[in-house]
């Protein structure tokens, strides 16, 4: 019985299939970010902390950009 696969398995596999499963994911997450990067830049004069938004928008995929507009957006409106 075999336990776990190894890389020769991989060469197998049919990404193909996969693709039209994955290419929809990644256009949302590379959408999400560069729309809050546009929203980030336009508003950079009244957000705190725009460098570190920006690192967290590239760097956290799909989850930078979300907590950015849930989180950052506000942290700008309070001043």
């Amino acid at each position: 019985m075999q336990l776990h696969y190894g890389l020769n398995d991989l060469k197998d596999l049919d990404f193909m299939a996969f693709l039209p499963v994955i290419l929809p994911v990644i256009a949302v997450g590379a959408l999400l970010v560069l729309i809050a990067l546009i929203d980030l830049y336009r508003n950079r004069k009244i957000r705190e902390n725009v460098l570190i938004w920006a690192l967290i928008i590239l760097f956290v995929n799909t989850l930078g950009p979300i907590l950015y507009f849930v989180i950052g957006r506000k942290d700008g409106e309070k001043s």
